[in-house]
């Protein structure tokens, strides 16, 4: 259970690095513009490959059921788990999807973002995370390996919201501390997440 944590953890420390500005500003002042168009795909292949040791750890290390819902209830389940997931390629082809993979940026120079508010951005600050995270809950079984992972990247998500709007408001300013303000963070009609 530990090492799981720690794994997950571990990636997640990784991951937040390299997302980081300040980390993509040293890149770019050590090595220029040129191979920084390479950066985002490099670090979507980097950030998948690197959680294979989590996966593999679920699989080998003990494990135990956690809980089983049954049908008609499990099949409710799965179906929110497919509109979540199709609602969840939505939301990416929102932010541009060539994009966010990092495949537009090998044909044009990376070029400022935009601050989407549109679409499903509108109800949420980051749908993204929204609809990954019915992804994972509404999984209808679920073992004590899987249980635990599924909470720590759910802890990690949402730490890394933190980290994120941080970069959002150094990236668009007033814009983005506008947008906040009005939305809500995750959970669309709600004052949860709200900054006021």
């Amino acid at each position: 259970m530990i090492g799981l944590i720690l794994a997950v953890a571990l990636w997640g420390v990784v991951h937040s690095v390299l997302a980081s500005f300040d980390f993509k500003e040293i890149l770019r002042r050590t090595f220029g513009n040129g191979p920084m168009k390479f950066y985002r795909l490099l670090y979507n292949l980097f950030a998948a490959i690197s959680f294979l040791p989590v996966l593999y750890l679920m699989t080998i290390l003990p494990d135990a059921p956690f809980y089983a819902v049954q049908p008609p209830w499990s099949y409710l389940m799965l179906a929110g788990m497919g509109i979540s997931a199709l609602l969840l390629l939505v939301a990416l082809i929102q932010t541009d999807i060539l994009s966010f993979a990092g495949w537009r940026q090998l044909a044009d120079e990376e070029k400022p973002g935009r601050l989407v508010t549109d679409g499903f951005y509108r109800l949420v600050r980051h749908p993204l995370y929204t609809f990954g995270l019915l992804v994972l809950w509404l999984t209808p079984t679920l073992t004590l390996n899987t249980f635990i992972v599924y909470a720590a990247l759910t802890l990690y998500i949402l730490s890394g919201i933190i980290f994120e709007e941080r970069k959002l408001v150094r990236e668009f300013g007033q814009e983005y501390e506008n947008y906040r303000r009005k939305t809500p963070m995750l959970i669309p009609g709600l004052g949860i997440g709200r900054n006021k």
